[in-house]
């Protein structure tokens, strides 16, 4: 048995889970007017099912950057990002689309939602996109508007609703596919502090009943409470500061498929 083989059966013995989502030495570099711009450095991450995950830092310290890399969105200058064991970088388009439509939700900071659409339509757009059922989607999007308490503005298009609201619309939507990660770039950004208390009360719930895999960024220190793991986000490294009771922090870091 491989040195390997041997921290993988120590770490299921414990009950931890492999990462879902697991960035090896991923690094991110812009050109911008001559320059190089380093945006992320050298990041190794893991992100295991059922865990809720915050990334705090400065704007501008790379924390949307290495969203969108997670996410698929963008890709690493060099390293490797991971889904389940596969490099993205060897994804198809096709499977890019149903890794996006089933299996990670995209909370944008911009909100992304369609303007001449209304808020019902917007959260329920994606779905119908996926192929669920009408009586299906309708009992999702009732649900989710209810549990981010905008039930009662499902008609009114986004130009008709507050900042906060059309934030709760886009978190509305990513909720409603029930997918397996939810990457969510400040959240709570356009909230009030009882409403981003909600909001991170319901990813936390998501965590631990429907086993779902969050990573936030937020600038919100009260809201911290409820992650498992912070990370600190500088000049494009991360820096582990703080891990919840529930972490198994002797869990060993391993690259995906490795003999």
């Amino acid at each position: 048995m491989s040195q390997a083989t041997e921290q993988i059966t120590a770490r299921d013995e414990r009950g931890a889970t492999a990462p879902i989502i697991q960035a090896v030495g991923a690094s991110r570099e812009y050109e911008l007017a001559g320059e190089i711009v380093h945006a992320v450095r050298r990041v190794d991450l893991d992100i295991r099912i059922g865990e809720f995950i915050t990334l705090v830092g400065r704007s501008g310290s790379g924390k949307t950057t290495l969203l969108n890399m997670l996410a698929g969105l963008d890709h690493p200058t060099s390293g490797q990002v991971y889904f389940e064991g596969d490099d993205m970088a060897n994804f198809s388009e096709k499977q890019f689309i149903r890794l996006r439509r089933h299996r990670i939700g995209v909370v944008f900071q911009s909100f992304a939602l369609l303007p001449l659409l209304s808020a019902y339509e917007n959260v329920e757009l994606p779905m119908r996109i996926a192929g669920i059922g009408a009586s299906e989607r309708s009992k999702r999007t009732n649900e989710v508007l209810d549990i981010v308490g905008l039930g009662r503005r499902a008609k009114h298009r986004p130009y008709e609703l507050s900042g906060g609201e059309q934030q709760r619309i886009s978190i509305a939507r990513a909720v409603a596919m029930k997918p397996n990660v939810i990457l969510a770039d400040e959240p709570t950004g356009e909230l009030d502090s009882v409403n981003a208390a909600e909001i991170f009360g319901l990813f936390r719930q998501m965590v631990s009943e429907e086993d779902m895999s969050i990573v936030a960024t937020t600038h919100d220190r009260t809201l911290l409470d409820l992650a498992d793991k912070i990370y600190t986000v500088h000049n494009g490294e991360i820096e582990l500061t703080e891990v919840g009771k529930h972490v198994d922090v002797s869990a060993q870091f391993k690259r995906p498929n490795e003999e």
